[in-house]
């Protein structure tokens, strides 16, 4: 039998996001707006060897907790992430990501003439699912679909 091996430490504080699809690690740090200038620890692994998935990428955050948004736009990219809320070395809370049925505000619409774009509209984008895998969104004003790599854009 293979011997484990720990290969990123614990936190005491924090958050961690687990198995998000593979590659996508540093995008979930960009639409969290980290930057590494803040001073917290990240701790990103990449290509981590996963029952579940085959392959997965991991994002440990210490001393920040996720808004329920910053969920939702996960969900979007990383379709099967968890998110674990650590305090004292400890999980004590665990989510699955879940995609909302309907997406407000949190995607832009790619058509420049949707009434979402329009400075002049006090309008929110609005989307629905079309699909999960691949993603696809249809914008509630125009119809437009919006694609998995057209949000990786927007962020």
């Amino acid at each position: 039998m293979a011997k484990k091996t720990l290969r990123v430490s614990k936190i005491k504080d924090g958050t961690v996001i687990d198995h998000i699809t593979r590659g996508h690690a540093l995008n979930v740090i960009k639409i969290l707006g980290i930057n590494g200038r803040s001073g917290g620890i990240i701790t990103i692994a990449m290509n981590v060897p996963s029952q579940k998935l085959g392959v997965k990428d991991i994002v440990k955050i210490e001393g920040r907790e996720l808004k329920p948004e910053e969920v939702d736009k996960i969900a979007l990219i990383a379709p099967h992430a968890t998110i674990n809320i650590i305090r004292n070395y400890r999980v004590v809370e665990k989510q699955r990501v879940k995609l909302p049925q309907i997406i407000h505000g949190i995607v832009r619409c790619t058509n420049p003439t949707c009434i979402s774009n329009s400075e002049n509209e006090p309008v929110k984008s609005v989307f629905y699912i079309e699909s999960e895998e691949p993603l696809k969104l249809r914008c509630h004003y125009c119809g437009t679909i919006v694609e998995k790599e057209d949000i990786l854009k927007q962020f």
